[in-house]
């Protein structure tokens, strides 16, 4: 197993995986042009986990300069718990690294048990003191 950058070529692959593989169905749907924009602004952002060819995990590794911020860890129902999540973890958090980066936040459901356990066994801790506030833009 590979984890790397994605590909221009593999962007319409991330979005047939996340149908599968991501939760959160009370968000929009992620489009083509959303994440064609992330690469083209940071194309390091999006980093996929690809086994015999096949997307079998993703992280988004946003960085804005000053924040760091871990988005859309998915990995394929078939192949969770198998440590594809901890190496696409890892691999954000040594981009965050070599960014410069101090602290990095990751955006877990809080309905989402199975997650909370993974994530609290690589050292981060849920922030009791914040809620995130959500406003969709309309074209």
């Amino acid at each position: 197993m590979i984890v790397r950058a994605v590909g221009p070529s593999e962007l319409a692959a991330v979005l047939k995986f996340w149908s599968v593989a991501a939760e959160n169905s009370s968000r929009p749907a992620d489009t083509a042009a959303a994440v064609e924009a992330l690469v083209a602004r940071d194309p390091s952002a999006l980093i996929v986990a690809v086994d015999d060819g096949e997307i079998v995990g993703t992280v988004i590794a946003g960085w804005d300069g000053w924040r760091c911020h871990i988005y859309r860890l998915a990995v394929a129902p078939d192949r969770r718990r198998a440590g594809i999540g901890s190496r696409l973890i890892a691999a954000a958090e040594e981009r965050f690294r070599a960014l410069g980066a101090i602290r990095v936040d990751a955006m877990v459901l809080d309905g989402n048990d199975g997650a909370h356990g993974a994530w609290a066994a690589h050292g981060y801790r849920q922030q009791g003191d914040w809620s995130r506030w959500v406003k969709p833009l309309k074209p």
